[in-house]
């Protein structure tokens, strides 16, 4: 299955195994708990789905890459314990808690999260020490006589021996107590992903075009060379920083994470092409409502996989500025939630709001501690804690000491941040329009707008505006797509019922004959 199923399975997982009866007993007895064993190429996004899973899912996440450890900090040191036997004393070797199982319980008191996945990468390539343990540990959640706690989902993830010389094979007696999910690389469900990250619109489009290139290993005369999903995205960081910094991005900076010279080589190239396509078609100008017909005519005229680089360029920008809107809203969704909480306790508890910013503040540390945060959500707690605390200090700069005037103040903050909504969606909204306006000049109603329209709709950020804010250009094409879709539809139904009864005739017409 591709990445995004493996998901959905280790989270339909995970909710049946923490499901419990009235009562309170598990629907699957722990015994009965496989844990999950993840085998596919490397780089595809094996751990990233641990992450989110565990984040939806509200749970705990402890992560360990197992090649790190040794026999002693994966089951722990030996002791030598005094024990007394039928009257004799013995010498008994015990072992310390495992670091694995420690880190799990470390967790569990310093967050109170009592659920969660343990989460263990690179299982099948253990030392010859440590392979027995790991097996043991898979079949029973035991490191010794210590066990992993109740309501902890164990998932381990390997990659196959073509990808790894020093992999180890399971025993059929390990396999057949563990849930074995084969996971292959997908660049529809990736690019899914890489338009919800925000990647840099050269990445996404380059792959657009070139989809050979997502994913390629191969064996040649300096090793094994080979271009990954994770190659991809850290390369993206990498040029959103440098475009930010001002520094250049070559063939050299781009064979550092894409190990495969042909494809680094070719991705540099088009990124020269991108940036070039940039200035040549003042894409900013352009959605802003301005542009000159040489340059409608010039995009016309171009060849097609130019085309696709400019829509690409149009739908990067439009990415991040209805991105914006979006995180705007949700900033402004959780002051409203805090700013409640503030109304309500406001005539009672003067110094509400000094509590509201701590509890957010304890919350944003648990979730971290936690594993359950990728970089917007925290990014966007660590926003409404700031913008909570400036009110703060401005109520005390102001001398708003008065329940009302300092629920006035605060009204009329907030204020501002909604107007910064309504702003800049406003913006995003023209700012579409003119991206629709121009296509519409350069290509009529081509494939190149069948296109357009089917990326908006796949993008979760400008999907959401469109739904939020609506756009009549994007509706108005958006029917006449499902129009022709039904028109072609109902023409194959045509087609098929008059083949069906020429077929019918078929043996009449003989029988006539006869």
């Amino acid at each position: 299955m591709n990445i995004k199923e493996a998901k959905q399975e280790i989270a339909n997982t995970l909710k049946a195994y923490l499901a419990k009866d009235e009562l309170g007993n598990y629907l699957i007895p722990p015994v009965r708990q496989r844990p999950i064993l993840l085998m596919g190429p490397p780089g595809i996004g094996k751990t990233q789905i641990m992450e989110q899973a565990a984040a939806e899912a509200g749970v705990g996440l402890v992560s360990y890459t197992i090649t790190h450890h040794t026999r002693q900090s994966a089951v722990g040191l030996p002791f030598i314990e005094k024990r007394v036997y039928d009257g004799t004393e013995y010498s008994v070797t015990e072992y310390t808690m495992s670091e694995i199982l420690a880190s799990v319980y470390q967790l569990m008191e310093r967050t109170g999260i009592r659920e969660g996945i343990l989460f263990l990468d690179e299982i099948n390539c253990v030392s010859e020490t440590l392979a027995p343990m790991m097996l043991q540990f898979l079949q029973c959640k035991t490191f010794g006589n210590q066990r992993l706690p109740q309501g902890w989902l164990i998932a381990a993830a390997g990659n196959p021996p073509e990808y790894n010389r020093s992999v180890r094979d399971f025993d059929v007696v390990t396999l057949d107590r563990v849930k074995r999910i084969e996971v292959r690389e997908d660049f529809g469900v990736w690019k899914e992903y890489a338009r919800q990250r925000r990647l840099h619109g050269a990445v996404i489009s380059y792959l657009d075009i070139k989809k050979e290139n997502f994913y390629r290993m191969e064996s040649g005369a300096e090793g094994l060379q080979f271009a990954t999903a994770r190659g991809w995205e850290d390369l993206s960081e990498l040029i959103l920083a440098y475009e930010r910094l001002g520094l250049p991005v070559g063939r050299q900076v781009a064979e550092q994470y894409i190990q495969l010279p042909a494809v680094a080589g070719d991705f540099a190239n088009y990124l020269e092409l991108y940036n070039k396509y940039r200035n040549i078609y003042h894409v900013d100008d352009v959605l802003h409502g301005r542009w000159p017909a040489v340059t409608v005519s010039e995009l016309r005229a171009a060849p097609f996989d130019e085309k696709l680089s400019v829509m690409g360029l149009l739908l990067s920008r439009l990415t991040e500025e209805t991105g914006e809107v979006r995180r705007q809203d949700a900033l402004c969704e959780g002051l409203h939630a805090a700013l409640t909480e503030f109304r309500d306790a406001l005539p009672t508890e003067p110094d509400i709001l000094p509590c509201l910013i701590q509890e957010r503040r304890t919350a944003l540390k648990r979730a971290r501690e936690a594993g359950q945060l990728d970089r917007e959500r925290e990014t966007l707690s660590l926003r409404i804690i700031g913008l909570l605390d400036e009110y703060r200090l401005r109520l005390i700069q102001e001398n708003r000491s008065r329940p009302e005037d300092a629920l006035e103040a605060v009204r009329d903050w907030f204020g501002g941040e909604t107007d910064k909504r309504a702003l800049l969606g406003e913006l995003a909204g023209r700012q579409l329009d003119s991206a629709f306006r121009f296509l519409e000049e350069a290509f009529g109603q081509g494939q190149e707008l069948v296109l357009f329209v089917t990326e908006l709709t796949a993008g979760p950020d400008t999907s959401w505006f469109i739904e939020t804010f609506g756009c009549d250009a994007y509706f108005r094409h958006n029917q006449e797509l499902l129009f022709d879709d039904t028109r072609r539809k109902l023409q194959e139904e045509i087609a098929a019922a008059k083949a069906a009864a020429l077929e019918q005739q078929e043996p009449l017409k003989k029988e006539d004959e006869s």
